[in-house]
């Protein structure tokens, strides 16, 4: 019996050893997804992407609602969190430590897994005579968190219609805070970065009725110009509930970026997970539909990580990764 006891602790201590060594235990084969307010765009596609991802790559992703872009890339860089959603012009911030990431300095703790889809300027009123983004001077608007990337994109477009904070009254609120606000009538307008439909915006467009301004012609261009992280783009009419015409904008894109220092075979079957199933994710969320390989490997301003690089590589394009 005593050599029976030895011989299974033994056998057990061996199992315990093996699952430190090759996987850290439990721990490995978890990730927390960094995502957004539950108002917007990251949180609802985040938590589809998360299912694909525990199913098809058989790590247990979590996917949670936080501050957004800059949040994420912190809590990479404080390691807790492994993956997570960043617009690709603050990823550009951290990854040189410019404007918001000027005082803390530059990011080099996490890598590009792939860009997703088009996060789209919105800058939505309930006042029809709010037709510019010059006419929101005097105006009491919602120009994102403070430190967001919705507050960088805000004074871009404001600063390129010669506007200042000094010419507005500036609120600095989430998707949710800006909706409840144009709601009960205590702003007029507010800047919403993200995938168009945005479910805020559906939601007020659906009960109240909004409208959305456009950002085209000179003004357009300018910003184009001074910002080469932006791309124009036309928001179809019929997008939200009353808006029949084309709105004119610019956006940026939603990008997934991965801890550096998670193992290449992991990345490698999350990036499959996500793109092999390209076609049954647009069925859950329509945001599915922009992806593919093209659109996840353009126009991104940090290096790749090397797993998904063997992914890339596989079909048929080549992208920059560092060690």
């Amino acid at each position: 019996m005593k050599k029976m006891l030895k011989r299974v602790t033994a056998l057990a201590l061996t199992l315990i050893t093996s699952c430190l060594l090759l996987t850290g235990c439990s721990q490995g084969n978890r990730m927390m997804f960094g995502t957004g307010g539950t108002a917007g765009t990251y949180y609802a596609y985040g938590g589809v992407l998360a299912q694909y991802m525990r199913q098809y790559a058989d790590i247990k992703v979590t996917a949670v609602s936080t501050g957004g872009s800059k949040v994420n890339i912190q809590s990479l860089q404080d390691g807790d969190f492994q993956l997570g959603f960043t617009q690709s012009d603050v990823m550009a911030y951290a990854w040189m430590g410019t404007k918001t990431f000027e005082k803390d300095g530059a990011v080099d703790d996490f890598r590009v897994l792939g860009g997703l889809y088009d996060e789209t300027v919105q800058v939505v009123t309930m006042d029809p005579n709010i037709k510019t983004i010059e006419d929101l001077k005097g105006k009491s608007v919602s120009i994102g968190e403070a430190g967001s990337g919705v507050y960088f994109n805000a004074m871009d477009v404001l600063n390129a219609a010669d506007l200042t904070l000094d010419d507005i009254k500036p609120q600095y609120q989430s998707f949710e805070g800006s909706k409840e606000a144009l709601k009960d009538g205590k702003i007029q307008a507010a800047f919403i970065v993200a995938g168009a439909p945005t479910s805020a915006i559906t939601e007020l467009a659906t009960t109240n009725g909004c409208y959305l301004v456009n950002i085209d012609g000179a003004l357009r261009e300018k910003i184009l110009a001074d910002c080469p992280y932006y791309a124009p783009l036309s928001i179809k009419g019929g997008t939200y509930p009353g808006m029949a015409e084309d709105t004119e904008t610019i956006t940026v894109k939603a990008t997934l970026i991965v801890d550096k220092d998670i193992d290449e075979e992991t990345v490698y079957n999350l990036t499959c997970a996500i793109f092999d199933h390209a076609d049954e994710i647009a069925i859950e969320n329509a945001k599915g539909l922009e992806l593919s390989v093209e659109n996840a490997t353009a126009g991104m301003a940090a290096p790749f990580h090397k797993g998904a690089a063997r992914y890339y590589a596989e079909h048929g394009v080549d992208v920059e990764t560092i060690d």
